[in-house]
């Protein structure tokens, strides 16, 4: 069936499916990401307060506790209610169009991408949905240690949730733990453990998790400049920078880290994707890394006759670090992988014709043993198909490739987004670090940096010594305000290049966008695109318009 299926489906029904996709995947990723970092800010805020209470024997003896911490915590509390709701209603509808948009997909592998959002639904959806209740709704009906336990058992549920997504995401960029059954016609689990902690699954929830948490940190310091710049909430806005100089520069950090981590598993395991990111047409040993070029971003680069990309600066023997942790190590570009190489270890990685080649035999296989054994072929001329099968089956989705050219992404989206994402990257790191050291006023780095500000006339060399955080100018605070939307491209352009990047594949190697697509006609998919494009800017809308009320407002004191 899988051998003729699908190849007769109308071209526009392919591309409104991943424009559909895609702009549910985007929308959904507004909310998430400051969902995963204001768990955290509120988190800490929580645990301060709770410090703050003066225990013997479990048992509160001190009355007149300060409660300004739980007074912090609860304004945080109430941005992350308004933006959490948002989510879940952007994740229903993105599970939904599995079913509607990529029923093959979802048909051809069904067993082993479920699984994981069934466990997301019924744990770390349930769990959510139990401690935010408690977290908005009992702060006088239970203990203060059950409520800050109810607060961060709230995010973690979030970051639970997060991490059974990314690993079904991880499963279709690198599949693994799963065999595929000619009986049935469907790939099925054989190992739920190599699914749930594959080494892609975890580099990218580390990496992806961490960064939302620098968007958290962002907004958090934007909306306390807002209040500086007002001059009202002062003592929130300080404490609450402190907090998120910290959270944002771990973070920032951290993604740097994690990031040269998942590099690694893409240089293993999606070559292509590599490629196309740093524009490398021919690979070798002692590759640098691309600072800039000229990539057009409008048209896919001739990188069949083209060296390499014009006007092209690198950091020398950065790329081949960052792929193999070894200066020297082999980086294969767009024209290698396209034609066959040789790897370090002496294997050789077949051309993709040949793959293609091979992928058409086990689709021939395939049908041959579908029609012998319902024909009641004998059972040795059965397992002559089933070897050829067996052989070939990990170039399968290859079968479906008409042109080897077709499996290379777009590469300017993946040049240009990953740039983005670095570039603001390190901005994220130097925001941090100025802002904690104003934050905290440290003594030595503190002068230093306001010297160093004062010499690029950031601040006034006269005012360098009493600068604080709460006397910067006013465009300081502006500053502080425009890296929200900033934080947002970069974590968007670092989702732009997981899955342009995986471009032809809706599973890797295993099955390309136009074999997993529902045979729905295009009109009736980009009507729905239009309808939930007016949906999710709306919600969007309305979500920035509650959030800038409840900011307005300010936080509610406690007599």
């Amino acid at each position: 069936m899988i051998t003729n299926l699908f190849l007769n489906i109308d071209a526009s029904s392919i591309d409104w499916a991943r424009a559909q996709f895609a702009l549910t995947a985007i929308y959904h990723w507004l909310f998430v990401p400051l969902t995963l970092g204001l768990a955290v800010i509120m988190g800490i805020c929580e645990t301060c307060w709770y410090r703050t209470l003066n225990r013997s024997k479990g048992a509160v003896v001190d009355k007149s506790v300060d409660t300004f911490w739980r007074d912090c915590a609860k304004f945080w509390q109430k941005l992350f209610g308004v933006n959490f709701a948002m989510g879940v209603a952007t994740g229903i509808i993105l599970e939904f169009e599995f079913g509607t948009n990529w029923s093959n997909y979802s048909w051809f592998v069904g067993d082993i991408f479920g699984a994981p959002l069934a466990v997301e639904g019924i744990l770390a959806f349930f769990m959510e949905s139990t401690f935010v209740a408690v977290m908005f709704f009992g702060w006088k009906k239970v203990s203060p240690g059950f409520h800050l336990a109810s607060t961060w058992l709230t995010g973690l549920g979030a970051t639970i949730s997060a991490w059974w997504i990314l690993v079904a995401n991880a499963w279709m960029q690198y599949p693994t733990g799963c065999a595929f059954n000619p009986d049935t016609m469907r790939n099925e689990m054989v190992s739920f453990l190599d699914v749930a902690l594959s080494p892609f699954a975890i580099d990218k929830f580390c990496h992806t998790v961490i960064s939302a948490w620098i968007i958290g940190a962002v907004f958090v310091v934007a909306v306390s400049c807002w209040y500086l710049m007002k001059k009202r909430e002062t003592k929130l806005a300080v404490e609450s920078i402190k907090i998120a100089a910290i959270v944002g520069l771990v973070a920032s950090l951290g993604a740097a880290m994690t990031g040269h981590k998942s590099a690694q598993s893409v240089a293993e395991v999606q070559p292509m994707k590599l490629a196309a990111m740093e524009a490398l047409y021919n690979g070798g040993t002692d590759i640098g890394l691309t600072a800039v070029a000229w990539v057009n971003p409008f048209e896919q680069p001739n990188y069949l006759f083209d060296d390499e990309a014009p006007l092209k600066i690198d950091m020398p023997y950065a790329l081949s670090f960052m792929a193999t942790n070894d200066i020297h190590g082999y980086v294969p570009g767009i024209n290698d992988i396209l034609n066959g190489y040789t790897k370090p270890d002496g294997t050789r990685e077949p051309s993709v014709d040949e793959k293609i080649a091979r992928g058409k035999q086990a689709i021939a296989a395939l049908a041959a043993y579908r029609k012998g054994k319902k024909e009641g072929m004998d059972e040795t001329a059965l397992n002559a198909q089933l070897s050829i099968i067996n052989a070939n089956m990990q170039y399968f989705g290859y079968g479906y490739v008409k042109d080897k050219n077709d499996i290379v992404p777009f590469v300017p989206v993946n040049f240009w987004a990953f740039r983005i994402m670095v570039g603001l990257g390190c901005v994220f790191i130097l925001f941090f670090a100025i802002i904690a050291i104003l934050a905290f006023k440290i003594p030595f780095l503190s002068i230093f940096t306001r010297r160093l500000l004062a010499i690029f006339c950031i601040i006034p060399e006269t005012a360098a010594d009493e600068y604080n955080i709460t006397a910067l100018p006013k465009w300081h605070y502006i500053l502080a305000i425009v890296l929200v939307p900033l934080a947002y491209i970069a974590s968007e352009s670092g989702w732009l290049v997981a899955e342009f990047g995986r471009q032809p594949w809706t599973i890797q190697d295993m099955l390309p966008t136009w074999v997993a697509v529902s045979d729905v006609e295009g009109f009736s998919v980009a009507l729905t695109f239009f309808l939930f494009l007016f949906l999710f800017t709306l919600m969007l809308c309305v979500e920035i318009n509650i959030l800038l009320k409840q900011i307005k407002k300010g936080p509610e004191y406690s007599a």
